[in-house]
């Protein structure tokens, strides 16, 4: 599996939203009928951003939508195996300096965000200022309808959660997300708020609603062919599953993560333990 042995790792997902659930449109395929984005959706599911990356890159140095989808799978990569940093950075100010309109930088802006944010939880580094103030600027330039809102709103969920630990904000922002993703009809990002918004009703001892949404989200991922995120998936459900149900899905989730060398890299260690102590 070319370019994912060093591309695996993962920060934060997960859960339903709490009132009324929204309803989750059948998932479209996430490819389209141009080979290129076709290429690079297969790629990328597999983990190999290195390659789904270098499809891109004859067009990057001049396109700024493929610079910015570049720079995007250059990040992805390093939030899910704690590597490529340099890479990611250089790509995102390929990105931020061909930006044209407001929703390019904004995207840009998200994207700069959700680096800093990995840093962040990660351990890397503790980048949680420039995150924020990242992600500000990208909320400044995208008008609330933007296709790019939803995935920012999500991403804003992430540091109000994992960063200053505001469950209460990370939940709204989750349903925000949702909402948007919903709309425009996103749904591998529906797969990552219904996770998020499951794990927040784990939290509360929310059983039932845990399980449905760590179920849409494994659903989701399944269908669309995501799998390099669908044995953190399949572990997350297990948390919220009875006892006998839940060691299969952990069993199953092991067998995804050797079949994917070991990513996402933050997995084998939840792997290993129980609920109680995650």
């Amino acid at each position: 599996m070319s370019g994912s042995a060093d591309s695996h790792r993962s920060a934060g997902e997960a859960a339903p939203p709490a009132p009324p659930a929204p309803v989750v449109p059948a998932p479209r395929t996430v490819e389209n009928d141009d080979p290129l984005d076709r290429a690079v959706w297969r790629l990328r599911s597999r983990g190999c951003w290195d390659d789904a990356a270098a499809l891109l890159e004859p067009h990057a140095g001049r396109d700024a939508p493929a610079a910015l989808r570049r720079a995007a799978l250059l990040v992805e990569r390093c939030m899910y195996t704690a590597t490529g940093w340099a890479a990611a950075e250089d790509a995102l100010r390929t990105a931020e300096a061909l930006a044209a309109d407001d929703d390019e930088r904004g995207g840009a802006a998200c994207e700069r965000g959700h680096l800093a944010y990995t840093a962040t939880v990660l351990g890397v580094r503790d980048r949680a200022d420039e995150a924020r103030s990242a992600f500000g600027r990208a909320a400044a330039l995208l008008a609330p309808a933007a296709a790019g809102r939803a995935l920012l709103d999500f991403r804003r969920g992430l540091m109000a959660e994992h960063v200053a630990d505001s469950p209460d904000s990370a939940r709204a922002a989750y349903r925000r997300a949702h909402a948007g993703a919903t709309a425009h009809g996103d749904d591998l990002l529906l797969s990552s708020t219904w996770r998020q918004l499951a794990g927040l009703a784990l939290r509360e001892g929310e059983l039932a609603e845990a399980r449905h949404g760590f179920t849409e989200s494994l659903r989701i991922r399944e269908e669309l062919g995501f799998l390099i995120g669908t044995a953190p998936a399949l572990a997350a459900l297990a948390d919220a599953a009875p006892e006998a149900e839940a060691d299969r899905l952990r069993t199953e989730a092991a067998r995804l993560h050797r079949l994917m060398d070991g990513v996402p890299t933050w997995l084998a260690a939840h792997l290993t333990t129980t609920p109680a102590d995650t």
